[in-house]
């Protein structure tokens, strides 16, 4: 495993310029004291330049060159962005050269591909993180501390909602919404965010019977609509609708309905209502009400995943979603599918 200098922030490369490469490159001017980034990574570098102007540090080298982020020793950790099609190519040059990796979701197009990836990293025995920032979203570390303690009592009922919006422009990007290149459409693109936020606070699920379909609103290859009923392994049921073709487009929510209350979970507060009249608002955002479809988010949640993830090296720990934990969400939508193809329900094995 390579070894990082604890004392002084470590390198980072960013591997692929699209849409997201904003949000991060705004984390790590924010994280700059414990990360720096040296180098982004493009298919077309010429087009990313102007990342540096976005990056309040020293200017980062912008090249096509995987290879030369794995054989740099300054340069112990690589944040994966890259469309899924091409992620294992990436992931292993970068785990034979002991480069840990911090990874947009998904792992892979597949489980199975997922698992792969995961392998690779465990082999080569460098650490596999996953960016799913909702966890750090100030509502949902509340909405942990309060199923941690255990005063909701027992779990019954989980409701995933994620209502959204995406014009046609969004799918016309070459591959966008396709097999080849994502793995699938709302599910393995969007929703899998609220899924494993949902999972994270009311464990795994065990089985699903579900519907998806492509709406006349979209024209793409994949589902831009999923509706599933869920069962968790606590015992308690639930339900995911999740689409990009709802306008407008609305905020993610997730509530939990338990014995001695409700908790209503979006990015903005976190909402509980307890059976017996009481009623609480915590973690509430001063930009409540701002829906921005393609927004990517605030740099912040970004920010807190990439310094766990430094910490998680130095110590030694598993970082916040691990790769092994990350195929458990892929799992579920890889049942959602097949449910949808049998017309029946789906039983979800043990975990990779």
């Amino acid at each position: 495993m390579t070894k990082v200098d604890t004392n002084l922030p470590i390198g980072v490369a960013l591997i692929g310029a699209g849409m997201i490469a904003k949000t991060h490159v705004a984390a790590l001017s924010a994280a700059r004291d414990v990360a720096q980034l040296r180098k982004v990574i493009s298919r077309r570098p010429d087009r990313a330049r102007y990342l540096a102007e976005l990056y309040d540090g020293p200017v980062p080298v912008f090249s096509d060159d995987v290879a030369a982020v794995a054989a740099d020793p300054s340069i112990p950790v690589a944040i994966v962005a890259t469309p899924p099609s091409v992620r294992k190519e990436v992931i292993d040059t970068l785990a034979r050269a002991g480069t840990h990796i911090l990874l947009e979701k998904p792992v892979g197009r597949t489980p199975e591909e997922a698992l792969e990836v995961v392998e690779i990293c465990e082999r080569e025995n460098v650490i596999l993180g996953v960016l799913f920032q909702h966890r750090m979203r100030a509502p949902a570390i509340a909405a942990a501390r309060h199923v941690a303690s255990g005063a909701l009592g027992k779990l019954g009922l989980v409701e995933i909602d994620v209502p959204l919006w995406r014009d046609q422009s969004y799918y016309d990007e070459l591959g966008r919404g396709t097999y080849a290149r994502d793995g699938g459409g709302v599910m393995i693109t969007n929703a899998i965010h609220s899924l494993d936020l949902a999972m994270s606070l009311a464990g795994p699920v065990t089985g699903v019977q579900a519907m998806t379909a492509t709406t006349s609103l979209h024209r793409m290859e994949a589902e831009d609509f999923a509706v599933a009923g869920l069962r968790f392994a606590c015992g308690a049921v639930g339900s995911l609708v999740a689409s990009t073709a709802m306008f407008p487009h609305r905020t993610e929510i997730i509530r939990l309905h338990f014995e001695h209350g409700s908790l209503r979970i979006d990015k903005d507060a976190l909402e509980i209502s307890w059976r017996d009249g009481r009623r609480s608002v915590e973690a509430q955002s001063a930009a409540a009400g701002e829906v921005k479809p393609l927004s990517g988010g605030k740099h912040e949640w970004h920010q807190a995943v990439i310094e766990d993830f430094i910490d998680a090296i130095r110590s030694g720990r598993k970082p916040m979603v691990s790769g092994r934990e990350a195929l458990l969400s892929q799992e579920v939508i890889a049942a959602i599918e097949r449910s949808s193809r049998t017309g029946s329900a789906v039983d979800i094995g043990a975990a990779l």
